[in-house]
């Protein structure tokens, strides 16, 4: 490599490997979050001018879906085969080597089975996770099945752990090594295709996952094969057999494979407060705040209804990776603590297993099967949890079939025990971060598509909360992406509005842990002789009556926070000082604020915190035109930017001001703080 650069492969060969990884990752039948890997081997000249063998390995931590050329990290191919020829290496000790034999210092981390694609002698290497692979392997009828289904130029290897002991393993399989077969099935793991050729190797792999799925039959088999693999066998060209290779079999590879029908078994069910009371459960076992998702596919419903449901989710994960996801077997029922007693003693049995001074993970379940609620998944973020409810489905759908034709079954305790408590993965535990402040909790804000409460919306999410925002504009649904956000349009009084943003935010998220009240309306200013029945009723509605409404549907939820509940109203400099011609505003707040004071006195029992942010003078609102801003400032004989900073300090006070007060009310920092106001004004002397 010349002047001490990063070695770059030739443009093309990147190119290619990035093609290839995308269309195979992009399909969540073959990967699902961050699983599988993939490689391309070139010759590169380094600093001094040598020739090196190279292979570019997808990097821990990129997804294949969307991996680009930056997502590949460059080794030394011949050391890592000399690697592949010790008699042991550990974990830790195997990713130092990694990373000492690339050739960049800012590459990624090279995947755990880089060593495993160098011994592989083709120029390109796929790894994928299958469902209608793994579903083949975990039928109970062992490898002689595998062979039979997949015909010739397959080799089969029995389970064996990712990392240095698999690769060791594939180095001793002569016909791999040799270059007499183009792929590798793993049992209870994956499939591997080679070929010098990066769409040679593609199409292998497409034509050996529809055999696997057609071994399953049509009933099955469509749930198995994966769009890729689906859109290549509804064309009419015949699949590229590599030498290697037997002809397709009529009966497997021909079969037809019909589209995927949906499923029309019934939705879950159960009621809020329910899924509030799980969460409630879980959440105390895991010992902090966590997501609890109740999943809408009827294939989840359906498979916890089933009466033998206890028995067909215990055998285990279809591959190893899902244990870190989902730990290996699911919650049947609700008896939470029972499951926490139980991995417990799983962990005590096999502790002696870990070789090391072992970090006990949360006992709490990540999945969930309850006959009345359905598949429920559990996080420690929202993106936790779908990806747990993901990997649920397709595990219920190799499972599914794998039953069909014999029994399914997985890794045993110890196998999976040695996956869950992986040397890696304990590293990977105590090397995190400081989690977000608010993470795993449920906040739930009305009037959130404009102004002070969009801000505070926008806090919350960027601490870590999952929300649920409620307001009369149509653009809340859309105010936020992610998962982490749900709106619900509608009038933040009427109850059932807020029936159904609580109901989301229980269904989707769990509970509620915060709500804070910041819808409101200001009357064009009237002289008390001048205001209209209309202004006045319109005044109370909102200002008063919808935070009673918002009151009353989340105290049963506020009730069962795991860190207790916490209720925000946002006030007014109008309730201690009204200003004239703000009777309806400041008579409505005031109102809005005793109904707090006494919800702080009466809830105080049941863990509620309630508490009043009181802002004024925030101009970055809807409220607040250029025109109406310019008349306001003229009365008062000051520019625009005065009138803005009229207050003690000078400042001129913003949404944000308010939202990031509400944070720190609703944090840690504050829970022995309740029935308070925080004023968020600058200092007002008519105030103080």
């Amino acid at each position: 490599m010349s002047g001490g650069a990063a070695a770059a492969a030739p443009v093309s060969a990147l190119d290619e490997i990035v093609r290839a990884s995308r269309e195979l990752g992009g399909d969540p039948a073959y990967v699902l979050h961050g699983g599988g890997n993939t490689s391309v081997k070139t010759v590169e000249t380094d600093v001094t001018g040598a020739s090196v063998d190279v292979v570019w390995v997808k990097g821990s931590g990129w997804d294949l879906g969307t991996i680009e050329a930056a997502g590949f990290a460059p080794l030394r191919r011949a050391r890592l085969l000399e690697l592949a020829a010790l008699p042991a290496l550990t974990d830790t000790a195997m990713v130092n080597e990694l990373r000492q034999a690339s050739l960049s210092a800012t590459a990624p981390t090279a995947s755990i089975e880089a060593i495993l694609h160098a011994v592989i002698p083709r120029r390109v290497v796929l790894h994928s996770h299958s469902d209608a692979i793994v579903a083949l392997t975990e039928t109970g009828h062992g490898p002689s099945r595998v062979r039979e289904v997949l015909g010739e130029g397959v080799a089969v290897l029995e389970y064996v752990k990712p990392g240095f002991d698999l690769a060791r393993a594939v180095a001793r399989i002569p016909e791999v090594v040799s270059g007499q077969v183009d792929a590798l099935v793993l049992m209870n793991h994956g499939l591997f295709t080679f070929d010098d050729d990066s769409a040679r190797a593609l199409a292998r792999h497409h034509e050996l996952v529809r055999r696997a799925a057609a071994s399953f039959g049509p009933a099955h088999g469509a749930d198995l094969l994966g769009t890729a693999a689906a859109a290549a066998a509804a064309t009419a060209a015949p699949d590229p057999t590599p030498a290697a290779s037997a002809p397709p079999s009529p009966s497997t590879a021909d079969a037809p494979i019909p589209t995927p029908t949906h499923h029309t078994a019934e939705a879950p069910r159960g009621s809020a407060v329910e899924l509030a009371e799980v969460r409630a459960a879980l959440s105390a076992a895991a010992g902090r705040p966590m997501i609890v998702a109740q999943s809408e596919a009827a294939r989840g419903a359906a498979f916890a209804r089933r009466p033998d449901v206890a028995e067909a989710s215990s055998r285990g994960t279809i591959t190893p990776e899902h244990l870190i996801r989902t730990k290996r077997a699911p919650l049947v029922g609700r008896d939470v603590e029972a499951y926490a007693d139980r991995y417990r003693a799983y962990v005590e049995q096999h502790r002696d297993r870990a070789g090391a001074e072992l970090e006990l993970l949360d006992p709490a379940p990540r999945v969930v099967l309850d006959p009345e609620l359905g598949l429920l998944t559990a996080g420690r973020s929202v993106k936790d949890a779908r990806i747990a409810e993901e990997l649920y489905l397709h595990t219920i759908a190799v499972v599914e079939a794998a039953d069909s034709v014999g029994r399914y079954g997985s890794l045993d305790e110890d196998l999976s025990f040695d996956i869950e408590y992986w040397e890696l993965e304990q590293a990977r535990i105590r090397s995190a971060g400081s989690a977000p402040l608010l993470q795993g909790e449920v906040a739930l804000v009305t009037g959130a598509a404009s102004g002070i409460g969009r801000a505070i919306a926008e806090t919350l999410l960027a601490s870590g909360a999952a929300v649920v925002g409620v307001d009369l504009s149509p653009g809340v649904v859309d105010a936020f992406g992610g998962a982490a956000w749900a709106g619900v349009q509608g009038d933040a009084g009427d109850p059932a509005v807020l029936a159904a943003a609580v109901d989301a935010a229980a269904r989707r998220f769990g509970g509620i842990d915060v709500v804070v009240a910041a819808a409101g309306v200001f009357a064009p200013p009237t002289p008390v002789q001048n205001v209209s029945t209309a202004a006045w009723e319109r005044s109370l509605h909102v200002n008063t009556s919808a935070v009673l409404e918002c009151l009353r549907a989340t105290h049963p939820f506020l009730a069962l926070a795991p860190r207790g509940g916490r209720f925000v109203l946002v006030s007014s400099k109008n309730v201690p000082a009204p200003g004239p011609g703000a009777a309806a505003y400041s008579a409505s707040k005031a109102a809005a604020a005793q109904l707090a004071r006494v919800a702080a006195l009466e809830w105080a029992t049941d863990g509620i915190r309630v508490n009043l942010v009181q802002p004024d003078a925030v101009f970055d609102t809807g409220i607040w035109t250029p025109e109406l801003l310019a008349e306001r400032a003229a009365s008062y004989g000051l520019t625009v930017e005065q009138y803005k900073t009229r207050n003690l300090l000078g400042l001129e006070v913003t949404s944000r001001d308010v939202a990031q007060t509400v944070l720190a009310v609703v944090s840690p920092a504050l829970r022995a703080t309740t029935g308070t106001v925080l004023t968020v004004d600058g200092g007002n002397d008519r105030v103080l």
